[in-house]
């Protein structure tokens, strides 16, 4: 137990190569770490299978817990697929704190619904989607029709219901 507890602290404190204020730990996609033959197994789910950033986290993973003298296999693991329920309130502060805008739980399954997404600058809610997809795809780029400021919005991603 020593050896996935140590593990875990190590994966989950590494920080994300985009959005560098978010650990792996505040995202939730270490899924699980379980010892199979003294080796530490990380499984990690990526914020979404396309994401580019994959490989070089399960490197980073991977490099932290050699560097830690800890034997590692990282497995990827896309079933269940990540849900911004997994992001941490901690992580969701450390968005905004950093000027993106945390994700919003619409309650709306409408793939169209664009949500009432708060500024991270001024708290407005007086704001205007600029494009779907941000500086990563995980993200939309909205302005803040009150502080006229643009801004990043980490989209919601949840899981459709069946």
């Amino acid at each position: 137990m020593l050896l996935v507890d140590q593990a875990r602290r190590i994966a989950e404190s590494i920080n994300d190569p985009e959005v560098p204020v978010l650990t792996l730990g505040d995202l939730g996609v270490i899924r699980d770490i379980y010892e199979e033959e003294g080796c530490a197994v990380v499984c990690i789910t990526p914020t979404y299978s396309g994401c580019p950033a994959s490989d070089y986290i399960n490197a980073l993973v991977s490099q932290a817990l050699e560097q830690a003298g800890i034997k590692a296999f990282i497995k990827t693991v896309l079933s269940p697929a990540w849900t911004t329920d997994w992001l941490s309130e901690d992580g969701k502060q450390k968005l905004s704190a950093y000027g993106i805008a945390p994700p919003v739980d619409s309650q709306s399954d409408d793939l169209f619904f664009e949500p009432t997404v708060p500024c991270p600058n001024c708290q407005s809610t007086h704001t205007r989607q600029l494009a779907e997809f941000g500086s990563t795809p995980c993200k939309a780029h909205y302005q803040c029709l009150t502080c006229k400021e643009p801004f990043d919005y980490f989209k919601c991603f949840k899981r459709m219901s069946a």
